[in-house]
């Protein structure tokens, strides 16, 4: 991204109006010139209101990434185990990078961060939606000894990690679905994309991704396949009159993930998943539901009963009998 597209950002992230003029004085160009940079923000996802006689803006504004402030907000915990951070305007998606990274030197304790995806993923393939500027995207790199067995759970308790930043910042109701989703109220808010290279049974490194909506447009919602909220709605619902314009600090949450992330991994080789079981299953969103676990040849449906102490689902099948089943190409689905 140049330099002028840096300073027009600056700019227009407050969500005022500024008219042509004024921004082609800041930028040291003419009005044509300014038109052509606000229509490569557009092709980045911003959506531009223009108003002839009063200028440009982004409705409500936004925030990006900042490392100081971020940095500034970390625990003692995390920035004692934090080896770097790196933030990127756009990035084909930050678990790539951070596994590419990881592949060519040791790499614990690195956190990436963008303020776009162009090629972001969930679970089993789908695409993550990752307009510029509106949700946090990230990635952390974290060196493992004991395989994939020491990692049971992991997902999980992530889970509850992100549920306990979105609680502290204000944001209640928060649930968890099995095995990497965040919902409020039906509705998915954000999700958690592990992945592992390295030896299965030995030395290994992990990328914990996650993605959190916090102000999604609704023009790129409108992309997602299944219902959404994000965490500007969220707050706005919960707040009184007097804060409904208030707007959710973007470094200040991500600030409090990596840390409450970080101290996680720090902890998680040793304590593993049952410190976190009780947690994760009082927030289950399903919990009693019916549903059915689709699998690549098969579905099975019962009722879904929490999780055991490794993290599998536990679903009371029509016989009474209780199956248990790991994560992997999984889907939970409720049952119509």
């Amino acid at each position: 991204m140049s330099d002028t597209q840096d300073k027009i950002l600056s700019i227009l992230k407050d969500g005022q109006f500024h008219s042509g003029e004024s921004l082609g004085e800041a930028l040291g160009c003419s009005r044509t010139a300014v038109w052509k940079q606000l229509q490569k923000l557009e092709n980045l996802g911003l959506s531009i209101e223009s108003i002839k006689g009063t200028g440009y803006r982004v409705s409500g504004g936004f925030e990006l990434f900042d490392s100081e402030l971020i940095l500034g907000h970390l625990s003692e915990v995390a920035t004692a185990h934090l080896s770097n951070l790196e933030i990127f305007r756009s990035i084909e998606s930050t678990n790539k990078y951070a596994r590419e990274k990881a592949e060519r030197e040791p790499c614990s304790g690195s956190v990436i961060l963008a303020e776009q995806q162009s090629a972001g993923r969930g679970r089993r393939g789908k695409t993550w939606v990752s307009p510029f500027a509106a949700n946090i995207y990230l990635s952390i790199v974290w060196g493992f000894e004991q395989g994939a067995q020491a990692l049971e759970g992991l997902s999980l308790a992530v889970g509850v990690a992100v549920k306990r930043v979105l609680n502290a910042h204000g944001v209640d109701g928060v649930q968890l679905k099995w095995p990497n989703d965040i919902y409020i109220d039906g509705q998915k808010l954000g999700g958690i994309l592990l992945e592992m290279i390295g030896d299965p049974a030995g030395q290994c490194s992990v990328i914990v991704g996650v993605g959190i909506n916090l102000a999604m447009p609704a023009d790129q919602g409108s992309n997602i396949d299944q219902e959404w909220t994000d965490i500007r709605t969220q707050m706005q619902a919960q707040q009184s009159e007097m804060e409904e314009n208030a707007r959710p600090s973007k470094n200040h949450i991500t600030s409090s993930l990596i840390s409450e992330i970080i101290i996680l991994l720090s902890d998680f080789q040793a304590q593993g998943f049952s410190s976190y079981r009780d947690e994760w299953q009082a927030a289950d969103a399903f919990y009693g539901m019916q549903a059915a676990i689709h699998t690549p040849k098969q579905s099975i449906a019962g009722i879904v009963r929490g999780v055991d102490p490794n993290g599998a689902l536990r679903l009371e099948l029509d016989n009474g009998e209780i199956e248990t089943f790991i994560g992997g190409e999984l889907s939970l689905r409720l049952s119509q």
